[in-house]
């Protein structure tokens, strides 16, 4: 007989609730939460250990329960009250999973040709900016994200809502600026930072060799160890009031520009 929950005071939706709310649970537990079809779908492909999943039959078909092929021990079936208490977006997709987190160390970055495309975001903190620029990275196949200084967990939900799942998609690792610099370096990677002080135009620039492309956020940008260790600093013209864009504009816009120039490659 399938598991069941019908109440909210279970157990086990508070332990759901921790890992949905703390980002310190889910580092503790090395696990996370994930909701929607399409999400769950991602993380299958990029090979995500799954270890319980919770579905609505209020809100989700059977035949599409099955097409997951989950085995049935991962299975537990809830009520509407139950799931309405555990999901955190509006949609009604009538399932979550929870699955084992991955390690992100920048040692494990490793790349299929020999000039891959990199984009670096220096100490992103909100989670939706963190999110569309996973979308960008994904909509232009980029060879890697790596994250400088991360202030947000890669798990938290909001990012994996915000992201529709691109936190699977893409290849993602973590260090310090100082780590990631040296790890550039010495895989020859051709820096290019997105900073006002000392650059040239974006346009200007050749991103078809091995290219790193180093965001900062809107209010501080980047540290100064970017702009010294820098191939070449960049920027995008601004000719309204303001000095910057958002960063996951700024990143589409020189991500895209690389690609034009690798003909879409």
């Amino acid at each position: 007989m399938r598991k069941q929950i019908s109440s909210t005071q279970n157990k086990t939706v508070k332990q759901i609730l921790q890992l949905q709310e703390k980002s310190r649970t889910r580092r503790k537990e090395g696990l996370f939460l994930i909701e929607g079809i399409r999400e769950i779908q991602l993380a299958q492909k990029a090979n995500y250990e799954f270890t319980a999943v919770y579905f609505c039959p209020d809100l989700i078909k059977e035949e599409k329960l099955l097409k997951f092929q989950f085995t049935e021990h991962l299975l537990t079936e809830i009520t509407t009250e139950v799931y309405k208490k555990i999901a955190y977006r509006s949609g009604t997709e009538g399932i979550l999973a929870i699955a084992k987190t991955k390690s992100h160390e920048l040692s494990n970055l490793q790349f299929k040709t020999e000039n891959p495309l990199i984009l670096v975001a220096e100490a992103p903190e909100k989670p939706g900016n963190i999110g569309a620029i996973l979308r960008t990275a994904d909509a232009a196949k980029v060879d890697a994200v790596i994250i400088a200084n991360p202030k947000t967990d890669l798990y938290n939900p909001n990012i994996i809502r915000s992201s529709v799942g691109c936190v699977f998609t893409n290849q993602i690792t973590t260090g310090t600026t100082s780590e990631i610099i040296e790890f550039l370096q010495e895989k020859k990677v051709a820096i290019y930072s997105a900073i006002l002080q000392d650059s040239e135009i974006y346009t200007k620039q050749d991103f078809t060799k091995a290219s790193a492309i180093v965001v900062g956020t809107e209010a501080v940008g980047l540290s100064e160890e970017w702009r010294k260790n820098a191939t070449q600093n960049i920027h995008i013209p601004m000719q309204g009031e303001i000095d910057s864009m958002n960063v996951s504009v700024a990143a589409g816009i020189l991500i895209f520009e690389a690609k034009r120039q690798r003909k879409f490659n």
